[in-house]
């Protein structure tokens, strides 16, 4: 199932995507405008839907939210982007490892969550160091704690894409991640959530980001160094995570602080991110 979001008259609603139609999912005759109350509906196999709308009609909204706690996400998640970022210089987490030994897990501010096609703010980051990361995103959906490893995906609810976008300079400056990261809009996600019956097991599937049509990253999903398995594992054990809660899994080689010079967004850019069975979340750089 491919759940999405808009934007309507009313505000932000959530339903069904199929056929280039958005299909509104009710609640006792009201629109559902949480995705906690859309995993339980999901869950119980009772759907009811509104008329079906034209997507082309309709503004998409991320297919998220309302988000209880900040945007868990993980760093250094590829073997070829924590050489990249190892190497970059901007490495601040006090390591400095090419490949941890654990996750290395931050968080981005819930008022970082922006749209698919809203505009990416480049242009309020005052050090104009603004980069992308295109991201595999996990949505929860039942609580987990203490989850091990052999039962993890049992609590996924399904997937989306995420582009991470990061102020480089404000991210290396304050040596934690957190302000870098969590710039208004600097979190994209979209277009749809995937359910985990129909996206499968991240594997084969695969992740491209361009930046004006040019490929600047690609990798398969079974690449991460820690897997959707073992992220839960891992942060369970010490954070409940509960149904709702985003969690990006990290991004490849081919950020823009891997060129040299590095090659950050600027207005006018337009950043599109794919991942095999989600479809492609693109944000134009403001």
């Amino acid at each position: 199932m491919r759940i999405a979001a808009i934007h309507s008259q009313n505000g932000k609603i959530f339903g069904t995507h199929q056929d280039n139609h958005f299909r509104p999912l009710l609640s006792a005759g009201a629109a559902v405008r949480d995705l906690r109350d859309v995993i339980v509906l999901v869950g119980a196999g009772k759907l009811q839907h509104g008329a079906p709308v034209a997507l082309s009609s309709v503004k998409l909204a991320a297919p998220v939210g309302p988000l209880a706690k900040n945007v868990i996400s993980v760093g250094k998640n590829y073997h070829d982007h924590a050489q990249e970022f190892a190497r970059s210089g901007f490495d601040q987490s006090g390591d400095k490892v090419e490949v941890p030994d654990a996750p290395v897990v931050f968080t981005k501010a819930v008022t970082s969550l922006a749209d698919p096609g809203q505009g990416l703010p480049a242009s309020s980051d005052p050090t104009n160091s603004t980069d992308y990361e295109g991201e595999l995103g996990v949505v929860i959906g039942r609580r987990a704690k203490n989850v091990k490893r052999a039962d993890a995906l049992e609590y996924v609810f399904g997937y989306t894409i995420v582009n991470d976008a990061t102020a480089r300079t404000v991210q290396q400056r304050h040596k934690q991640w957190f302000l870098g990261k969590s710039l208004d809009g600097y979190c994209p996600v979209g277009p749809v959530l995937v359910t985990c019956d129909e996206f499968g097991v991240p594997d084969a599937q695969e992740l491209a980001t361009y930046v004006n049509g040019e490929r600047r990253q690609f990798a398969r999903l079974r690449d991460l160094i820690f897997d959707v398995q073992a992220i839960i594992e891992a942060c369970s054990a010490y954070v409940p995570l509960d149904p709702g809660d985003l969690i990006a899994t990290g991004t490849p080689a081919g950020v823009g602080i891997g060129f040299k010079p590095p090659r950050y967004l600027k207005p006018g850019d337009v950043v599109t991110i794919s991942i095999t069975g989600i479809g492609e979340l693109t944000n134009p750089v403001v």
